[in-house]
């Protein structure tokens, strides 16, 4: 492979995604929240960027995903979107905007599509979320599945621990990755599962798959910025590479800068008017 991957200028849709599956092209996903961290990772060449509920924790400050609400991903899929030019932007339907009725979670996507102009949505669940893909995709929106460990479902299962770690609960995901392929999903996300069924799921479905914590071979990788640059320091799963470390380097520039003015040589004469 080139030392230099070339990134196609034009606009990264669902026919690109699964282009990218069956060429054998890797898809590389991260999280936004922000203009500013968007801009930079489209202008780099990411292919889709997440404005996920992770924002609950790396920015708002929440043990889990849980609080975050619709109006909220709203605001932050607004502010991704409009900067981003060539990746695609899907937006995370957090808790309790999808789960009550199925009219309820297409309504809520709908909003995020009108408001946002988002590229698409992801939903957390297997077989339990297939009439709500079934629903959104039906209407026309692209929707990803969110298979595996699933943060919305935390306290359920009391722990951040891989799952599919038994026969029957590898069992149980493949039948949910087939049926959310089945009500229409573009992609599915995997989450912290043992790597070879990473790639029994991968194989067993035409569509893309992508990974976080679920080995190299599913089509694409998804990481939450936060964590890949060293910013979010709370925890430190396995699966992330830190590619940075932002949060030493921030906290350098804080304390020189604040030693700066006490010291009273910020700002000096080329500073001033």
């Amino acid at each position: 492979m080139s030392s230099e991957i070339q990134q196609s200028p034009k606009r990264v849709t669902t026919r690109t995604i699964q282009e990218m599956k069956e060429a054998g092209h890797p898809i590389a996903c991260l999280t936004a929240y922000d203009f500013l961290t968007a801009r930079l990772l489209d202008e780099a060449g990411v292919d889709l960027l997440l404005v996920g509920d992770s924002v609950s924790n790396v920015f708002q400050g929440n043990p889990t995903t849980l609080p975050v609400t619709l109006d909220e991903m709203i605001y932050h899929t607004k502010a991704v979107s409009r900067v981003v030019k060539r990746a695609m932007v899907i937006t995370d339907l957090p808790f309790m905007s999808y789960q009550v009725t199925t009219e309820e979670a297409f309504r809520s996507a709908g909003r995020v599509m009108k408001e946002t102009l988002a590229h698409g949505v992801k939903v957390e669940g297997g077989r339990r979320a297939a009439k709500v893909v079934e629903k959104i995709s039906g209407e026309g929106i692209p929707i990803i599945g969110h298979i595996g460990l699933m943060p919305q479902s935390i306290l359920k299962f009391g722990g951040y621990r891989p799952r599919g770690t038994t026969d029957d609960e590898a069992d149980e995901l493949l039948q949910d990755a087939a049926a959310l392929q089945e009500a229409g999903a573009f992609a599915i996300v995997l989450e912290k599962i043992p790597a070879t069924l990473g790639k029994r799921i991968t194989d067993s479905v035409d569509i893309p798959t992508i990974g976080i914590g679920a080995g190299p071979h599913c089509s694409g990788q998804i990481l939450v910025t936060h964590d890949m640059l060293g910013l979010f320091e709370d925890f430190r799963p396995r699966f992330v590479r830190r590619y940075a470390s932002l949060a030493d380097d921030m906290d350098r520039a804080f304390r020189q800068y604040i030693h700066d003015v006490k010291m009273g040589t910020f700002p000096n004469e080329s500073e001033s008017y």
